[in-house]
């Protein structure tokens, strides 16, 4: 009975779509009062009082056309843009996600293009605000800009307005030539370069992208490497990745065992990178071990640990200002820690300064590894060798120690110093910094920040002056 019900609703859903990509091709076509409901049932051939059932009138189907695309671009729009790291990644996506969009549904373009440039329009309210709601969520993206200074001073509302015509005038533009899908992602490019040349403030002696024909190695995991290089791609520079580990399982879980399965004892856990928190969350699974974190303080380290804490639903409660061990001492510092249980799942490869740190504060601690890191397999690294063979670097990027011990192991290079004294070299922190300086190699770019982000500012502003 359910399943036939769901039929009967999704048979409805079926025709209503038909009828209003039929009315749209009409009203695309014709002025709104050219357009007869009969004339939208002849098209799909149903009676005109089946039209009815859906709509009572040719007003309603019309304003419904608009506002039912219009709530969809929005609501996608409000999704994709919820996962982008920055100001220029959400604007980039804005006007690439409405291009395409506008693209798909030509008819509705093409009416809603018609109804807003006549002067006699009487927009319903709820289009209007619908309107409203679109050019703010592209204000706002300006406005974040602006303060991130990744944006130069502007009106945010009439820059907003310009480059809805931007983008506007560009589909109008495809529309009539009739361009195919390849043409499509060309032509969105090509706008979004455009824009973005207008807004950003690094832009100088007419340079279209900050890094444009940079050379730039990435380091990390191929997992990692696939969102720093995305971010990297966006400012124009050329990335070759070049992964020099691979995440693996600790060679015995038997130390990480015997706490989760007394979690009531942790006072503290601290997630020091985001493998530690889907290795933890991985081996919870496993076990079947469900933690109650309502008494546990969980300090996450940098703002992407926290944010894939918060996608395993383990609630944040402290996150240090920096980024480093260093931050997580200074933060804890004014706690009592005194027979305090800090647990720590991390790397096998850990460094010692954390717990040592938090011990001579009281703290009983427990660190255990719960990833390791090896190196690629051969048929990576047989691929990996051939790109960066035939590539041309301006900078190597190493976000870790292991990242860049393990470079030097893969290449077999005897005199590091030697070897980078050609390129440039960017270390994410501290700690990375010191290990290749170790080998003599001179580090030029380091952010203040110790994420991909303040990274990649960094790169820019090194490149820029």
């Amino acid at each position: 009975m359910m399943l036939v019900k769901e039929k009967k609703v999704t048979k409805k859903q079926i025709k209503r779509e038909r009828i209003l990509d039929a009315a749209a091709e009409l009203f695309s076509q014709k002025s709104y009062h050219e357009v007869m409901m009969e004339d939208v049932a002849k098209m799909i051939g149903v009676a005109k009082g089946t039209v009815y059932n859906y709509f009572t009138s040719k007003e309603e189907l019309y304003f419904s056309i608009m506002s039912l695309r219009m709530e969809n671009l929005l609501n996608s729009l409000a999704e994709k843009i919820r996962s982008e790291h920055n100001s220029i990644d959400s604007l980039r996506t804005f006007i690439l996600h409405v291009y395409m969009f506008m693209m798909k549904y030509q008819n509705f373009f093409l009416m809603y293009k018609k109804e807003s440039l006549n002067s006699e329009s009487n927009l319903c309210n709820k289009l209007r605000n619908l309107e409203d709601q679109l050019k703010e969520q592209l204000a706002g993206i300006i406005r974040n800009g602006i303060k991130d200074n990744l944006f130069r001073e502007v009106d945010d509302e009439f820059t907003a307005n310009s480059i809805l015509g931007s983008i506007y005038g560009t589909v109008q533009r495809d529309i009539d030539r009739l361009i195919n899908r390849e043409q499509k992602i060309i032509e969105r490019e090509r706008l979004f370069e455009f824009i973005i040349h207008a807004l950003y403030s690094g832009f100088k002696n007419h340079v279209v992208l900050p890094l444009k024909n940079k050379n730039i190695v990435l380091t990390r995991t191929i997992e990692q490497s696939k969102e720093s290089a995305s971010k990297l791609t966006r400012f124009g520079a050329n990335v070759i990745v070049f992964p020099t580990l691979e995440i693996v399982p600790p060679s015995s879980w038997d130390s990480f065992d015997s706490v989760v399965i007394n979690p009531d004892k942790i006072d503290f856990i601290i997630f020091t990178s985001a493998h530690a928190v889907e290795m933890f969350s991985l081996r919870c699974r496993e076990l079947n071990v469900d933690i109650n974190f309502e008494k546990i303080n969980v300090v996450a380290v940098g703002n992407k640990t926290s944010a894939i804490c918060n996608r395993y639903d383990i609630p944040v409660s402290i996150v240090p200002e920096k980024f480093s061990s260093e931050g997580v001492i200074e933060k804890l510092s004014k706690f009592n820690l005194k027979d305090k249980f800090v647990f720590i799942p991390r790397s096998a490869i850990g460094r010692e300064e954390l717990p040592r740190g938090l011990k001579d504060l009281g703290a009983i601690i427990k660190s255990v590894p719960v990833y390791n890191v090896s190196l690629p397999t051969k048929e990576h690294l047989k691929s990996n060798l051939e790109k960066l063979k035939y590539s041309n670097p301006d900078l190597f990027i190493f976000t870790s120690p292991s990242t860049f011990e393990n470079f030097l192991q893969i290449l077999n290079v005897i005199n590091p110093a030697e070897y980078f004294n050609k390129y440039d070299v960017a270390a994410i922190g501290p700690t990375t910094k010191a290990t290749i300086e170790n080998r003599r190699v001179k580090v030029n770019i380091m952010p203040d920040e110790y994420t991909t982000d303040g990274l990649i500012k960094k790169i820019i502003g090194y490149y820029n002056s």
